[in-house]
């Protein structure tokens, strides 16, 4: 047994031993068995006795030898073991074992009372606790302050088997008593400061989205401000080249006579363009 319960708590434990069992001569056993269970069960109802009915229902109670007296190779261990476990066995019972270790299936904190040490606050968490810590936290200091008190006392001269347990040795042990129910306490909020930081978190999160937000908002606001002056100042480009090429001059052509021709407009290149745009840049 001891064997069992060293592998069970290895960190890379062995399989079952009784892995071997599950073989399918034995799976079909047992789904033999169960068939010929539930038709007894049901000859049983039907001739109304109530003792073998009951009898029946529970595979763990029926002699396997007896049902399955046509079959080879019956093996002496109930079959019923190679059922799978009952999952709402598990929750009704609230726990269940790994590996040698219990674990709940609703993770709950135990208090301080509940694994053995003395508390001295409420048990209640709605129950202010603040008075009852603070007189914890009171009673700390006048403990410690007696602990030094203790040590600098001169040692006692003679020891007898009767003699009272030293004034120090109580002030550890009280000390011990206060510092596990702060511990015990803080780990009870440990829950509300972890809902607290991530609210703040949160909080945080949308404060960083709501600045990105308006700097984006900005941004897009100066960029289009600057596409409005690009755009007026593409247009006033744009009458001022229609106003040049309105304008007339007199010109004389090679037999001399006199006629009047537009002014030529003059050719743009792309570096032209360019230095236009840096200028107004």
């Amino acid at each position: 047994m001891d064997d069992e319960e060293a592998e069970l708590r290895n960190p890379f434990p062995s399989p079952p031993s009784h892995y071997n069992n599950y073989t399918t001569h034995n799976l079909k056993l047992l789904e033999l068995l169960k068939e010929r269970v539930t038709t007894r069960k049901e000859e049983a109802e039907g001739e109304g006795g109530g003792e073998e009915k009951e009898k029946v229902a529970d595979l763990t109670q029926v002699n396997q030898h007896e049902i399955l007296s046509d079959q080879t190779d019956i093996p002496d261990w109930p079959l019923i073991q190679l059922e799978k476990p009952r999952a709402d066995w598990i929750l009704e019972e609230g726990h269940y074992t790994v590996f040698g270790d219990t674990w709940f299936v609703k993770e709950v904190i135990p208090s301080l009372g509940e694994q053995g040490g003395h508390q001295l606050y409420p048990v209640d968490p709605s129950v202010d606790r603040r008075p009852a810590l603070l007189s914890i936290l009171k009673s700390l200091l006048v403990t410690y302050s007696k602990l030094t008190k203790s040590l600098l006392a001169p040692p006692p001269t003679s020891f007898t088997v009767e003699s009272p347990q030293p004034e120090w040795q109580r002030d550890v042990e009280w000390i011990t008593v206060l510092a596990q129910n702060i511990m015990a306490a803080a780990n009870d909020l440990r829950p509300v400061q972890a809902r607290g930081n991530l609210e703040l978190m949160m909080r945080r999160q949308l404060d960083l989205r709501k600045e990105e937000t308006r700097a984006l908002h900005e941004k897009c606001d100066s960029l289009e401000a600057r596409l409005e002056e690009l755009r007026i100042s593409s247009q006033q480009f744009a009458s001022v080249k229609d106003e040049a090429m309105d304008i007339s001059v007199p010109t004389t052509d090679v037999n001399g006579t006199a006629s009047t021709t537009g002014i030529q407009e003059p050719s743009l290149t792309s570096e032209d363009v360019l230095r236009w745009s840096e200028e107004i840049g």
